[in-house]
C-alpha cells in the first residue's frame, strides 16, 4: 500500500514538473499581449472557476456536511476580501478556512 502512494506521488509530481518545465521553455517565445496567451489565460481562469463552483455546489468529504448557505456566505465574503485586498490570494484563503470552521460550528 505504501509503495503505491509513493509511486502515485512520484508520477503526479513528474507530470506536474514536466509540464511546468515545458511551459518555462516555451514562454520565452510568447508575448503577454498575444492572442494565444490571452486564450490560455482565459482557459486557466475558466477551469479554475468551474472547479471552485463544483466544490461549492457539489462538495465531497467533510465539506458536504456544511449547508449551501454557509458555503455561499464564505465564498461571497472571501470574494469581497479578494477585491478589497487588491487581488491578494493570501487573505481570502486563510479567511475562508477560518470562516468555514466558525460558521459551520455555530449553525
Amino acid at each position: 500500500m505504501a509503495i503505491n502512494i509513493v509511486l502515485a506521488i512520484l508520477v503526479t509530481s513528474l507530470a506536474t514538473y514536466i509540464s511546468r518545465f515545458f511551459g518555462v521553455i516555451t514562454s520565452k517565445k510568447i508575448k503577454e499581449n498575444s492572442k494565444i496567451f490571452k486564450w490560455f489565460n482565459c482557459l486557466a481562469y475558466s477551469t479554475l472557476s468551474a472547479l471552485l463552483a463544483r466544490l461549492v455546489i457539489f462538495p465531497a468529504g467533510a465539506l458536504a456536511e456544511v449547508d449551501y448557505l454557509t458555503r455561499f456566505i464564505v465564498v461571497f465574503i472571501c470574494l469581497m476580501i479578494f477585491i478589497i485586498s487588491k487581488k491578494n490570494f493570501v487573505y481570502p484563503t486563510v479567511l475562508s478556512a477560518l470562516l468555514l470552521a466558525f460558521l459551520s460550528s455555530n449553525f
